[in-house]
Formats: C-alpha cells, sequence, structure tokens
C-alpha cells in the first residue's frame, strides 16, 4: 500500500497544479471585457439576441460584455472569426441555424466545422413569417402561388443575403411550390423594408423578431406563419399550413456559443449566468415575436444534430448551394 501511494502521490500532485490555475482563472473570469460576435448586421435576431444578452450578462458577470457585428458573406465571416480566436471564454459567438447549421449544406469551404464550437445555451426560438407588400394584387397564399407559376419571373422576393434564413426559406418555398422568383438580396433584414414598404419588391420570409411591428402597424401585410400553429401576437394570421401549404412550418433558434476547448469552469460560469439573463429576459423575447428557449445542457448538443441531419437534408433536397 504504502508503494502505491509513493507512486500515485507525484501523479497527484501534478494533476493539481494542472487543474488549480484553470480552477482560479474561472473564478476570476471575466477579469476583462467579453466579445460577443454577431455574424449578421444590426437590426436582425441574431443582433436582438446577442445585445439583449450582452446587457444583462455585463451585469451578472460584473464585467463589459460589448456586441461586435462581423458582417460577410451570409453569416461565415463572422463565425469564422469566432471559430479562430482563442478558447479563454472572451470570445463569444451567436449561433443560429444559418452559421450553426445551414452553411455546412450550402457551401463546399465553410472555413470552420461543427466542432469548432460548444453551445453554453440555446435561448430563444422564433417563427417565420411570409409577407407581402400592401397592394400586391394577390390576396393570400393560394392567389400567390397560383400568379406565381403562371408568371414565372414577375414577382420579386427579398432576403438577407447569400446563406440567411430568409434566402434558405424563400428558396425552400419556392422548390416545394415549383414557383421562380426574381431574389433580391439585402446586406441585413432591415434593408429590405424600405424597399417592401415603398412596393419595390412583393415578397419577404422574415422572423417573427423583425417583421411583427410591420404587421401590426399594417405597414406590410402578412400571409402565413410558418409554425404548427398560429401565434399568439398574431392571432388573425394562418399558419402556411392552414393557408394551403403544408411542410414549410420552420421554427428557428438562436443561442451562445464558445469556442471549443473553452475551460469547463468557464463554460460552467458561463452556462449559470446565461441561464439566468434568459428567463429574466422572456418578456422581453415574447414582445419582440419569439420566445424564451429551454433545455438541458445534455440534451443541447443531441438536438443540433438533429437539426442539423434535418435541414442539410432539405437544403440538398431542394438543390440550394451558394459556391
Amino acid at each position: 500500500m504504502k508503494a502505491v501511494r509513493a507512486v500515485a502521490m507525484p501523479a497527484l500532485v501534478a494533476l493539481a497544479l494542472a487543474v488549480l490555475p484553470r480552477v482560479a482563472a474561472a473564478q476570476g473570469y471575466p477579469e476583462r471585457p467579453v466579445r460577443i460576435i454577431v455574424p449578421i448586421g444590426p437590426g436582425g435576431a441574431y443582433d436582438l439576441v446577442g445585445r439583449l444578452l450582452a446587457n444583462r450578462l455585463s451585469d451578472l458577470l460584473g464585467q463589459s460584455i460589448f456586441v461586435e457585428n462581423r458582417t460577410g458573406a451570409g453569416t461565415l465571416v463572422g463565425t469564422q472569426s469566432a471559430a479562430a480566436a482563442p478558447p479563454d471564454g472572451y470570445t463569444l459567438l451567436v449561433g443560429g441555424l444559418s452559421n450553426i447549421v445551414f452553411n455546412f449544406a450550402l457551401y463546399q469551404k465553410v472555413g470552420y466545422d461543427p466542432e469548432d464550437f460548444v453551445p453554453i445555451a440555446l435561448v430563444y426560438t422564433f417563427p417565420y413569417v411570409m409577407m407581402a407588400r400592401r397592394d400586391l394584387p394577390q390576396k393570400n397564399l393560394a392567389e400567390i402561388i397560383s400568379y406565381a407559376r403562371q408568371s414565372p419571373g414577375k414577382l420579386t422576393i427579398a432576403h438577407a443575403g447569400s446563406g440567411s434564413g430568409q434566402q434558405i426559406v424563400g428558396a425552400a418555398f419556392m422548390k416545394l411550390t415549383g414557383t421562380t422568383m426574381v431574389e433580391v438580396p439585402y446586406r441585413t433584414t432591415r434593408g429590405a423594408y424600405p424597399d417592401m414598404l415603398a412596393g419595390r419588391v412583393d415578397l419577404l420570409f422574415d422572423s417573427t423578431a423583425v417583421a411583427l411591428p410591420f404587421i401590426k402597424a399594417n405597414k406590410v401585410r402578412g400571409v402565413a406563419l410558418l409554425a404548427p400553429q398560429r401565434y399568439r401576437t398574431m392571432p388573425d394570421l394562418p399558419t402556411i399550413t392552414e393557408a394551403g401549404l403544408p411542410g414549410l412550418g420552420i421554427e428557428s433558434w438562436i443561442g451562445l456559443f464558445a469556442p471549443a476547448r473553452t475551460p469547463p469552469e468557464v463554460l460552467d460560469r458561463l452556462r449559470s449566468a446565461t441561464r439566468v439573463a434568459a428567463e429574466e429576459l422572456k418578456p422581453q423575447f415574447e414582445n419582440s415575436g419569439g420566445e424564451l428557449m429551454q433545455m438541458p445542457v445534455a440534451e443541447t448538443d443531441k438536438f443540433i444534430k438533429s437539426e442539423f441531419e434535418l435541414w442539410t437534408r432539405v437544403i440538398r433536397d431542394a438543390g440550394i448551394r451558394l459556391d
């Protein structure tokens, strides 16, 4: 027994010396400002979630936390930047369907891997909604589809650039309905609205987080909600299934991610604070047209994997490629 102890003690000491600095670092974390990268421009759902979390986490963690919008190539540039950051908890990423799932089916070379990130928490879920300019002659979904089939290329459909959720949903819609429309890309989701309001573009799929105020103010016409059931904040808006097109229910999600190999102790601190922040932000999430998403950490990886498999199949079946 003494011999075993003699052999084991140096190993235990070495383990303690390796672990103690990480524990100490986690206890002092964060010791300097933390950056949250939002891989799209201001105004969209990613930006909304990033800024709400940054403000609340700053208070909870006692350190400045700021948002950096890094745009380019859809969500690629900002996400690549976060993947290349040191895994120390001082660079985080707002991630969702577009950059955590869609990109791997859309591009041959993404510049990062699914394994480059670890989820801190998924906090926000929202459906997409189909909108039309107010004076569009076609009054409902059936009339829009009928006209688009009879007159290919006559309707225009706006989106927030290559690889954006808006583009994917629009492409899936055209594939499912056998229609062809002229795509009009913008740098951000909000960039499309001045032209929608002025009647220069016909259609737009967007998140409820951005679309809701425009629909409620009667500045655009809500056509259908891409969700399994009607939304409490828009009870008169039919679901897309009710409007006559089953198979296009899309509820997106957004969360906070860290580079892989971030110390477990730092991840634990971030996860604890983010859970508290998200719960406190529930009213803001609901007022924005989304909902609080609560999922145990142990289930998050399995959920993201299932979403990856589902949407990779959908995108490839639709023949959507961006390179």
